[in-house]
C-alpha cells in the first residue's frame, strides 16, 4: 500500500514509518523541514518536504495514497492554537476529498467527544467533525491517553521544587499512553479493510495522578515525591513562569479543569475503558530515569 505518514519523524511518526516499511509498504513522510529529508530517506521512505498549511503540497504528497495517518503538531503557533490546528485539519480532509484517499487514520484524543473544558482537545473535536463529513474515505479516530512523554516537561519541577502535580487530585485516573503503543494500533488500523466512522482508544494504562509520584519518584531516587493539587491560578502562574506561552497556558489549565470535573474522561471511561498498548507506567518509568 502507498501510505502517507505525517508528523516528520517524531515520537509516534517514526516508530509508525519504520513498522510500515518493515512490513513493506510504500511510505512517504511529511516534514516541515529539510533537515530531515536524508533521515527519512535511510528509514527507505519518500520524504515530502513542506508546509501542511500548503493545501496544493499536502494535494500533491496525497494523489495515489491508500491511506493518510493525520496528525496535526502538538503546538500550532503562541496565539490562534485552537483556530490553526483546525486549520490544518481542514487542508488535511481538503486534499484527502481533493484525491480520493479512501482510508485515513487520525491521530486524535481521550477527551476529543467533549466541546468544553478540554483546552488544546478542541482543535481536535472540532477536526473529528471535519473527517465525519468525508463521503467516501473511511475514517477511525485514534483517541489517545495522555503521553507519557509529557512528564519529561515535569524534571525541572521535581529537581528545583521536589514536587509533581497537576490542578486536579491524586485521587483522578488518568488514561496514559506511550507513542509506541500509539505507533501499533495506527500501523494496524492503516492496512485494515475499513468503511464508515470509527473510534478507537489507544491507552497503555490508566492510573491514579498520585501513583505518578510514587512511579517516577521512585524511578529517580525520590519515593517520597509528593504529588500536588496546584489551583488553577497556581498552575496558569507555574506554566508561564516555565515559559510556556500564556494561550497555551490557559488551555493547559482548561484541560486540568475538564480532567478534575471528568469531562475529559467520561467517554473514554463509558467506553467500559479500554486498554489496548502493553507498556505500563513502571515500563515508561526506567525511560524517565534516563532522561532524567
Amino acid at each position: 500500500m502507498k501510505i502517507i505518514v505525517t508528523g516528520s519523524l517524531g515520537n509516534t511518526a517514526k516508530p509508525l514509518a519504520q513498522q510500515l516499511i518493515a512490513e513493506g509498504h510504500d511510505i512517504t513522510v511529511i516534514s516541515s523541514s529539510d533537515s530531515k529529508k536524508e533521515e527519512i530517506e535511510s528509514l527507505g521512505a519518500k520524504a515530502a518536504i513542506g508546509s501542511i498549511n500548503d493545501l496544493d503540497f499536502l494535494t500533491k504528497t496525497f494523489e495515489g495514497a491508500d491511506a493518510v495517518f493525520a496528525m496535526t503538531p502538538p503546538i500550532m503557533g503562541e496565539s490562534n492554537i485552537i483556530k490553526n490546528t483546525i486549520k490544518a485539519g481542514e487542508n488535511y480532509a481538503e486534499a484527502a476529498k481533493k484525491t480520493g484517499v479512501k482510508r485515513i487514520v487520525m491521530l486524535s484524543s481521550v477527551g476529543a467527544d467533549s466541546p468544553v473544558e478540554n483546552g488544546p482537545i478542541a482543535g481536535l473535536h472540532h477536526i473529528e467533525k471535519l473527517y465525519n463529513e468525508l463521503e467516501n474515505t473511511s475514517v477511525t479516530f485514534l483517541r489517545a491517553g495522555y503521553f507519557y512523554i509529557n512528564f519529561f516537561n515535569d524534571i525541572p519541577l521535581i529537581k528545583n521544587a521536589g514536587i509533581i502535580g497537576g490542578n486536579y487530585s491524586g485521587n483522578i485516573s488518568i488514561p496514559l499512553v506511550h507513542p509506541a503503543d500509539i505507533a501499533k494500533v495506527a500501523a494496524e488500523e492503516l492496512v485494515k479493510t475499513s468503511t464508515g466512522k470509527n473510534i478507537r482508544y489507544i491507552v497503555s494504562d490508566v492510573r491514579k495522578a498520585s501513583d505518578f509520584a510514587v512511579v517516577l519518584g521512585s524511578a529517580v531516587g525520590n519515593s517520597e515525591l509528593p504529588w500536588v493539587e496546584f489551583t488553577d491560578a497556581q498552575s496558569l502562574d507555574g506554566m508561564k513562569q516555565a515559559g510556556l506561552p500564556e494561550e497555551m497556558a490557559h488551555l493547559y489549565v482548561e484541560m486540568g479543569k475538564g480532567i478534575r470535573t471528568g469531562v475529559v474522561q467520561a467517554d473514554f471511561i463509558e467506553q467500559g475503558s479500554p486498554v489496548d498498548g502493553k507498556i505500563k507506567l513502571e515500563e515508561f518509568a526506567k525511560e524517565f530515569a534516563s532522561k532524567y
